[in-house]
């Protein structure tokens, strides 16, 4: 007679099935735990959250008192992962693109910040010629932060505080710029029209009040595009598709 089959091996506890599905999220980590919203990169809710839940699943390992107390746990933060060459330049794009951008204002504002501190006209420029260029970069920047603010800063905002229209620090940095250079474009269309007379010491004033937020930003904003910081908020497939 042929001997019995062995018997059916137990049914795996519930509590089993906990730990298995916590091992597996613990392998792979980029599949977020039933009842978090998957998105990337996480927010800091559902970050906490998953660690929460994970913790909650296992008994935590015996430690020693002295070593906890020495090393206490770190919040967890959104770290910028290692980027290839080739990744760096897709990560980079944007902050290539504004800077181009910016070049453009610096150049033009130290051409009007020479005349305004020294009363020299580079490049042999006339009084008329002056004033034109400084027109221009009055509404070149103006129309260059209606278009971030309108179609940029909104998708940005999405996953990047600084770009916040309510309470962003580069959109706080815009309003005090426009205080100013609203009344740099009134002094030099004064001038233009024959109302004004085109005065170092009186240009000098319209600039120097929001000089130091307007470089300021020019160089905030391009480094907060830069490849480490965008890194941290968005995919690579992402940022090939950001197109402004």
């Amino acid at each position: 007679m042929p001997p019995p089959p062995p018997p059916p091996p137990p049914p795996r506890s519930f509590i089993y099935l906990k730990t298995a599905a916590s091992a597996s999220r613990r392998r792979w980590p980029h599949i977020a735990p039933p009842g978090i919203s998957q998105k990337f990169p996480y927010s800091q809710q559902s970050k906490q959250a998953i660690m929460t839940s994970t913790a909650a699943d296992e008994p935590s390992p015996p430690t020693d008192a002295a070593d906890s107390a020495a090393k206490p746990e770190e919040p967890e933060t959104n770290k910028a992962p290692k980027l290839s060459d080739h990744d760096f330049k897709i990560y980079n794009q944007m902050a290539v693109r504004m800077d181009y951008f910016h070049e453009n204002f610096r150049r033009t504002w130290n051409l009007l910040w020479t005349y305004a501190t020294t009363g020299e006209r580079r490049g042999g420029l006339s009084p008329a010629q002056l004033v034109r260029a400084g027109l221009d970069f009055g509404e070149h920047l103006t129309a260059h932060h209606g278009i971030e603010e309108r179609r940029v800063f909104p998708a940005l905002a999405r996953r990047m505080p600084e770009f916040d229209p309510r309470r962003g620090d580069l959109v706080r940095q815009h309003a005090a710029i426009h205080a100013g250079l609203d009344g740099l474009r009134a002094y030099l269309e004064g001038v233009r029209r024959g109302d004004e007379a085109l005065e170092a010491a009186a240009l000098r004033a319209r600039m120097e009040s929001w000089r130091a937020v307007l470089w300021a930003h020019l160089d905030d904003e391009v480094r907060t595009l830069g490849a480490e910081n965008m890194a941290r908020y968005w995919t690579k497939q992402e940022m090939m598709s950001m197109r402004w």
